[in-house]
């Protein structure tokens, strides 16, 4: 059994800690948050995550998991420490690093054994190095300290079986002891290890990232120009992505890609490259086409309603992606500012994530309990989030509950035929035939609207 330190209990920090507990170590997650640190020990998570509130349970329960308000005392007796805080995007576009530094300089001054601190956090290239030179520079004893970077590749809706079953480990290691304590505290995973230079494992956590992303933007290219010429990019997808150099995994077009990493670890690695002489062009048009998705989309809600002002419109899923409730960068939230901008109103429905929307869009939107309660009486109906209970929708019993008759599947998760068998007008994303809703199609459907009304 290790005893270990884990500094934030956010969805890195707090995954990470409670697996390590399960794996049979003793861990202390620690946060400055005291109300976020007392609903911990109450048993209530800060966001939504399939199976972790179990595991946080089980592990306090059995008196491997507990949780701390300080550093100082969280850090007591540790062996590793793991720094989890977030990085979130300055204005700049870099990553901030305030909570970093902090934490380094709050671990200097509470040393009382050698350490290892690991930098889980995504942070910048020679972040490493910052660390080390904020812990040296303020140590108030004389221990030794060895500075980590162990990247996580956590995503989230199933964080925990990456955790347990990952593909790969990277440790970022300048010393042979900081190298063996890793490798023994993940040795239960029985994953491949991949050990580096510190500067490097840090890069390799942008370069997954910026790669992932990459692919979300170039099948969005793509599937703006399949709509355009008539092919289907389901069936592209699979047909190219069965070749093994590509692989068909983050090749799903559709609102393009959010959440807490993708956005701002690409802006990041694109100021990096910035900051020492570079021009990164295809970071540049990863970003650009991201943003041009959710103008694309509502451009087409827009031209089938005629125009958007007093329009009401369901939409489904207000989470960036399924088995969350992180609305962080979300497509869906932007989509639905930009719907309510243009004056429409956005009935919307989220399985887990109805409050975490609230909080960006307070009264603007108005919430359902069901989906099915999204569709009543809307002149359009919008997937936005692929949840597997959207999947499963009755159209005729949409069809008797909606005013129009446009259903705009922005994730591709319905068949465009089942969809248009009930009367419907399909619009997905990079789907042939109304892909590019034409003005015989909107006309059909406009008058059917009228005369349900």
């Amino acid at each position: 059994m290790r005893h270990i330190a884990v500094v934030g209990t956010g969805y890195v920090g707090l995954v990470t800690g409670t697996c390590l507990a399960e794996l049979g170590n003793k861990v202390v997650c620690i946060d400055s948050d005291a109300r976020k640190v007392d609903a911990l020990e109450q048993g209530r998570l800060p966001f939504f995550e399939p199976g972790l509130l179990e595991l946080v349970l089980r592990n306090q329960h059995g008196g491997r998991l507990s949780f701390a308000r300080e550093v100082a005392e969280g850090t007591r007796g540790s062996e590793v420490i793991f720094i989890a805080v977030g990085t979130p995007m300055a204005d700049d576009g870099h990553a901030d690093l305030r909570h970093v530094r902090e934490v380094a300089m709050q671990i200097a001054r509470s040393l009382d054994s050698p350490k290892v601190v690991v930098n889980k956090s995504t942070v910048p290239v020679e972040t490493g190095d910052l660390v080390a030179s904020i812990i040296r520079e303020h140590k108030t004893s004389d221990y030794d300290v060895h500075v980590v970077s162990n990247p996580e590749f956590l995503r989230e809706g199933s964080a925990i079986a990456d955790f347990m079953k990952p593909d790969r480990i990277v440790l970022g290691v300048e010393t042979p002891v900081a190298e063996g304590l890793m490798r023994a505290l993940y040795a239960p995973l029985e994953a491949p290890i991949i050990v580096t230079d510190v500067r490097t494992a840090e890069m390799i956590k942008y370069t997954a990232n910026a790669f992932l992303a990459t692919k979300i933007s170039f099948i969005n290219e793509i599937a703006a120009i399949c709509e355009h010429v008539g092919a289907d990019v389901k069936d592209v997808v699979i047909g190219a992505g069965s070749d093994r150099r590509i692989g068909a995994a983050f090749m799903n077009p559709g609102l393009g890609f959010g959440g807490s990493c993708f956005p701002k670890d690409v802006m990041a690695l694109q100021c990096i490259a910035e900051g020492h002489g570079l021009k990164p062009r295809i970071l540049d048009a990863v970003l650009t086409v991201n943003e041009r998705q959710i103008e694309r989309a509502c451009t087409k809600i827009t031209e089938a309603l005629g125009n958007l002002k007093d329009r009401r419109v369901g939409l489904l899923g207000l989470a960036f992606k399924p088995n969350t409730d992180d609305v962080r960068e979300s497509p869906a939230i932007a989509l639905a500012e930009r719907l309510i901008a243009g004056g429409a109103t956005v009935a919307a429905h989220d399985p887990v994530a109805i409050e975490t929307a609230r909080e960006r869009l307070g009264d603007r939107v108005l919430y359902m309990n069901d989906y099915y309660e999204s569709a009543n009486d809307a002149e359009a109906l919008v997937i936005a989030t692929d949840w597997n209970e959207y999947k499963q929708v009755d159209f005729s019993m949409l069809r008797k509950l909606m005013k129009g008759r446009f259903i705009f599947d922005m994730r591709n998760i319905y068949d465009p035929s089942d969809a248009e068998a009930q009367g419907f007008v399909y619009v997905g994303v990079g789907r042939p035939r109304n892909g590019v809703i034409d003005k015989e199609s909107a006309t059909r459907a406009n008058l059917a609207e009228e005369h349900h009304s």
